[in-house]
């Protein structure tokens, strides 16, 4: 499977400088076109540039981190992704270990312009962008513009040329699951400024492999590597100091937590613009390879389908499944998986304070899915080989066998549990998402 999605641009994105106008400018790409008669995607102000810069250069600082790669891997750094659409401006992207996910979303308040298009593009900060960015002075006036031209600061006459890079492939793994984890995760803690900053400050130096917990003792919250009631498991806590730089401009910090503590997610709010950053459970594991999306992987559901739902939500720019099994007619659990399915391919993010599912057009076809997904192509391998069989299968309880390398390994599905005798269950005990044995018996008992 290759590593990166290679695919090109009409023209090169840009930042560039002129007397005293600011102006942003991001070449776009898509593989669907469902409009390409617009210039750009938005044109406009934006109310707070100089927070904006701020949270673009963490963003940036972010994706250029790692928690778990050699400088080797560390040289092959990737870019963020920028969504105009439903009145607002997303920026995404991953740590390069994919443990760490960060969103700036700029609300339609923080925006004065105008939307052309919905759609979505990939940005290349490099030092130039970083020091220009840097340059930007509170209440200083920007227009920001994002479409197929260029992305530019107009001062001096000076200006300063980006350049298009591959989307990672193993982005696309993670934007899937991370939407999953934030979509079942509950608001834990709410903080404000001066209770975020005493908080952070007393964050354990140093790089921290043992768990740490979020805990309240009367009227204070500390980290704590001592385990207590309703506390909040962080892995790799020291990954929380990139948020650093952002503090002294917020307004108030909501912490949320996924049930299984799979991820935690860190809220910044800043006046109309606000800030996300999600933690993997623990350093070692990137959102692109926990599995949370498998199960609605299993039911065999149409292309046609999925390119129906694909422009629904392209069309509404935001995808509630509820909403749509009843306006449709459908199961609970047959939206769901078509929620899944969509996630699986990067189309869908998950906004916490909406609470629901937002769109994004990504460069991608339907045909991929499976190949992201390693455990379900290596299930469907084991059922086209013949080596699932059924032992017993009763509404309540199914046993199976499945044929692994010189062993035969048991599989009991019972309602909502299921377990394996594999080493992958017995290890993770489906943490991780199920394992493949798992999955092929339950695709093999969806068709019965």
């Amino acid at each position: 499977m290759e590593d990166t999605l290679i695919y090109n641009y009409s023209r090169s994105s840009s930042l560039v400088k002129k007397n005293a106008l600011e102006e942003l400018f991001l070449a776009k790409y898509s593989e669907i076109q469902k409009n390409t008669d617009v210039p750009c995607f938005f044109w406009g102000n934006v109310s707070h540039p100089f927070i904006l810069a701020r949270c673009l250069i963490t963003l940036s600082n972010i994706v250029k981190s790692s928690f778990n790669l050699s400088s080797f891997q560390m040289a092959m750094l990737k870019d963020p992704i920028v969504t105009a659409g439903n009145e607002r401006l997303r920026f995404e992207g991953f740590s390069h270990c994919a443990g760490v996910y960060a969103r700036v979303d700029v609300l339609p308040e923080g925006l004065d312009g105008e939307f052309l298009e919905n759609g979505t593009t990939n940005v290349d900060f490099n030092q130039t962008m970083i020091t220009a960015l840097g340059s930007i002075r509170p209440n200083e006036k920007i227009i920001l513009s994002v479409g197929e031209k260029e992305v530019g600061l107009y001062k001096d006459e000076k200006k300063v040329v980006e350049r298009k890079v591959p989307l990672p492939v193993k982005w696309i793994k993670g934007l899937g699951t991370v939407q999953v984890y934030l979509s079942e995760s509950k608001k834990r803690h709410t903080f404000n400024k001066i209770q975020a900053q005493q908080l952070f400050r007393g964050m354990p130096k140093g790089i921290l492999k043992s768990d740490y917990y979020l805990i309240v003792r009367g009227n204070r919250t500390m980290f704590s590597p001592v385990r207590s009631m309703d506390a909040i498991c962080i892995g790799g806590l020291h990954r929380l100091r990139l948020l650093e730089p952002l503090l002294p401009y917020i307004d108030s910090m909501q912490v949320f937590a996924h049930p299984n503590m799979q991820s935690t997610t860190w809220q910044l709010y800043m006046g109309n613009i606000k800030f996300s950053f999600s933690l993997s459970r623990e350093c070692w594991r990137g959102f692109s390879g926990e599995g949370a999306l498998l199960d609605s992987l299993i039911p065999d559901i149409s292309d046609e389908w999925i390119d129906a739902l694909d422009k629904y939500a392209y069309a509404n720019q935001s995808f509630n499944a509820t909403m749509l099994a009843v306006q449709e007619s459908i199961s609970l659990t047959m939206a769901d998986n078509l929620t899944g399915r969509l996630a699986a391919m990067g189309l869908l993010g998950y906004d916490l304070d909406d609470q629901e599912f937002f769109y994004r057009r990504l460069p991608f076809k339907l045909s991929r899915t499976n190949g992201l997904n390693p455990r379900m192509k290596n299930a469907e391998k084991l059922i086209d080989e013949g080596k699932v069989v059924i032992l017993n299968n009763t509404k309540e309880r199914t046993e199976a066998r499945v044929e692994g390398t010189g062993v035969h390994h048991t599989v009991i599905v019972e309602e909502e549990k299921e377990r394996c005798t594999c080493e992958w269950f017995s290890k993770y005990q489906g943490e991780r998402g199920p394992c493949k044995h798992v999955l092929a018996v339950k695709k093999v008992m969806s068709q019965f």
